[in-house]
């Protein structure tokens, strides 16, 4: 005789079968939750609070309004509230109110406790009256005492930081409450589709990844003295992965080996004290790809299973994640691989983020190494908030978090940066000394050039690379030489494929000895490995600067005294940088005028950096008094959307265009069009954009140059280039034609 359907009186989630019989039944759905949400976060201690933000978060459906709009007979309303309430009194007002943020928020985002946004704050959230809460739901849940809940064990409240450290905690509990959310809405939906749970796929274990690395670096050959202080570097800085968990500093010269050495100490360090994974933050989206890329050969055929790129720079609908379509699109979309590549805008503003879609992955920092590569290019009004949240990983959720760089910024406390990092270890040799036997080119000021000088230089030499602060400038500059063999042109007007079959193409004219007469803007300072004997740059930051320098001479092959790097300022107001690296080049020429004989020495750099935190002041360094706020802040009034509306590293809001640039881009369109999930197929179509202001994205839309990709299924997240006129394979995309183009303003 076959069983009846169980009789459950309240559930979380419906389908289409009006018996209920296959219906979530909502204790299911909350005890699910709250075990996933432990789970989630017992790398920093916090699974106890946690759990209970599950069992809590959609206690609101305990009502007979919720069941009938199951049903379809109640229009769309409030469940989080009742959860809120609830844990305020029966808790800890501390604990209570942390764990009110995020259950009032998980679909609608952190709001501000009391006042000063613009959605409503938690007090108006928990001021409404919620429909009668059913009796039920005590008899179905069973909640920890309140003596049972406490702060994660060890966590250490600092005096002067109180409330930015409450800001932290809070997000990172709302992070496992919303991805535990996604994820058992998610595998109740793929139950009814008689597909099984998702799990996390399987990767590989870090000691495997240390096994094949270390096979990989076997091969390095110490046949020059770069190559020799390379390894010797390598070898240094691994010794140092048995040291505890906390704050670390890798100063290297540029080409001086940091990328493997850095993920060679986080292998070892994770393994040695049982961390999770390795989180490789880079400054910059163009070259999130080359980096990954670089691990995955390093990693030999483990790679492609253990390397994830975690940057989409896809329009993402603030709005996502409301209903359970969302919920299961957005299930998997975390840092769960044991190596992510990610870039400082992704890592950064999550960690002051208010959205589900944009916390969810943040409870995957604790417990992990995070490399911060190219330091220095933290955004200088947002420093001060950046580096306390740095120094709080490692203070209180187990991460440990090195700061890699060529040109060290002086952000410790003994550097006199007000609020700045504490206990920070250097793992490299020696710094100093390792600057002196790795210099390898001779630094000069030339002054001011016009661009017939600039172009004078360039024609004159037959291996050059001259780097300027705009890309109408490189391009200018670029039609000059255009008919001298090698010229040629990078910007980020080309899609990162582009980009690679370019670069690909002057290494081997590089190697066969041939000319090249290479402009660029700065994107080529960003871990792009290249050696050219000359490299002219346009004044910049001393930061800058060296980088650039380590495009000249990069293998030591030459005399340090004749590989110049040739510093120039130019007198074309067109030309002219914005006004913050005006300021930089300024604190370069200051610097320059005492250490004239050896810009890039350590000296040099601390000066620069010690001057421009002078200049700009502790106001200046935050320039949104994020610190200021959260000072005046209590436990009750937290300003988690004013932090995520303030904390923004790009304030000018760009847009991606696909260019269909070969066949891959159009294959992976084309399923796009088809596809049951898109993650998978964006990670594909990465390679392919072109970052566009609003201004020229209206343009290339408002003229037809552009449409959306299955606008019925994505809006418009996905715009694909439809007018090939407009990219070209010396220039890229271009949006100031009038003979394509109504818009005749838009030049950048």
């Amino acid at each position: 005789m076959l069983e009846s359907p169980r009789l459950v009186a309240y559930y979380a989630h419906s389908t289409q079968t009006t018996d209920r019989s296959d219906w979530q039944p909502l204790p299911d759905h909350l005890l699910g939750v709250g075990k996933l949400a432990a789970h989630n976060a017992y790398a920093f201690g916090g699974h106890r609070i946690a759990e209970v933000g599950g069992l809590l978060h959609d206690l609101g459906k305990y009502t007979r309004e919720f069941q009938l709009r199951l049903q379809g007979k109640f229009p769309r309303m409030d469940h989080a509230t009742w959860g809120a309430r609830i844990a305020l009194q029966r808790y800890d007002p501390l604990i209570g109110q942390l764990l009110a943020y995020g259950i009032a928020g998980h679909h609608a985002g952190l709001a501000n406790g009391q006042e000063g946004c613009s959605r409503t704050s938690l007090r108006e959230r928990l001021s409404r009256i919620p429909h009668e809460l059913a009796p039920e739901w005590e008899q179905e849940l069973e909640l920890p005492k309140a003596s049972k809940l406490s702060l994660p064990a060890g966590f250490e409240v600092l005096k002067d930081r109180g409330a930015f450290q409450l800001t932290m905690l809070a997000r990172m509990l709302f992070s496992c409450l919303v991805d535990a959310d996604f994820v058992d809405t998610d595998n109740f939906y793929r139950g009814i589709e008689g597909r099984p749970p998702r799990v996390a796929a399987e990767t590989p274990k870090l000691e495997h990844l240390r096994a094949r690395l270390d096979v990989s670096l076997t091969a390095f050959r110490e046949n020059s003295d770069v190559n020799r202080l390379r390894a010797r570097v390598l070898h240094f800085v691994r010794n140092g992965a048995t040291l505890p968990p906390g704050l670390f500093s890798l100063t290297v010269p540029t080409g001086g080996g940091k990328t493997l050495a850095s993920l060679a100490f986080a292998l070892d360090h994770a393994i040695a004290h049982g961390l999770r994974r390795v989180i490789y933050v880079i400054p910059f989206t163009s070259i999130v790809e080359q980096n990954a890329q670089v691990f995955r050969e390093a990693l030999g055929d483990l790679g492609d299973a253990s390397v994830l790129e975690h940057h989409s720079a896809f329009f993402d609908d603030p709005e996502a994640a409301l209903e359970s379509k969302e919920k299961r699109r957005l299930a998997m979309e975390n840092r769960d691989a044991p190596i992510i590549v990610t870039t400082a805008v992704q890592f950064l503003e999550s960690l002051f983020a208010d959205r589900p879609s944009h916390c969810r992955k943040l409870h995957n920092i604790a417990g992990s190494v995070v490399i911060l590569d190219e330091a220095q290019t933290l955004p200088l009004k947002l420093l001060r908030p950046c580096v306390t949240a740095l120094d709080e990983l490692s203070l209180n959720y187990r991460a440990s978090v090195v700061l890699c760089t060529a040109t060290p910024p002086a952000l410790k406390i003994d550097e006199g940066f007000e609020g700045g990092l504490r206990a920070v270890r250097e793992l490299a040799p020696n710094p100093p000394e390792l600057y002196r036997q790795l210099r390898r080119v001779n630094v000069r000021y030339i002054g001011t050039v016009d661009d017939g000088v600039l172009a004078d230089h360039l024609r004159g030499r037959d291996q050059v690379l001259c780097i300027v602060n705009n890309r109408r400038h490189a391009r200018a500059l670029f039609e000059a030489i255009a008919d001298e063999p090698g010229a040629c042109h990078l910007t980020t007007l080309m899609c990162a494929k582009h980009r690679s079959e370019v670069l690909a193409a002057i290494k081997q004219r590089l190697r066969d000895n041939l000319p090249c007469r290479l402009v660029s803007t700065s994107l080529i300072e960003a871990g792009v490995d290249i050696d050219l004997p000359t490299v002219l740059r346009a004044e910049a930051g001393l930061d800058s600067i060296a980088q650039a320098a380590g495009r000249c001479n990069r293998e030591g092959r030459r005399p340090h005294q004749t590989s110049e790097v040739l510093i120039f300022a130019t007198d074309n107001p067109a030309w002219a940088p914005p006004p913050e690296l005006k300021q930089f080049a300024q604190v370069f020429r200051r610097v320059q005028r005492f250490h004239g004989d050896d810009l890039l020495s350590l000296e040099a750099v601390r000066a620069y950096f010690r001057e421009l935190y002078w200049q700009k002041g502790p106001l200046e360094l935050d320039a949104h008094d994020l610190m200021g706020l959260l000072k005046r802040s209590r436990h009750d009034s937290l300003p988690f959307e004013t932090l995520a509306e303030k904390f923004k590293m790009i304030e000018t809001a760009m847009r991606p265009v696909i260019v269909p640039y070969d066949g891959e881009a159009c294959d992976a369109l084309n399923a796009l069009e088809f596809a049951d999930t898109c993650g998978g197929i964006a990670r594909r179509l990465q390679p392919y954009l072109v970052q566009v202001p609003h201004a020229a994205y209206d343009a290339l839309y408002g003229a037809h140059a552009i449409q959306p990709v299955a606008e019925q299924r994505y809006g418009v997240q996905f715009m694909r280039l439809i007018n090939p006129e407009l990219y070209s394979a010396k220039f890229g995309l271009r949006w100031d034609n009038p003979v394509f183009l109504r818009a005749e303003s838009l030049v950048i």
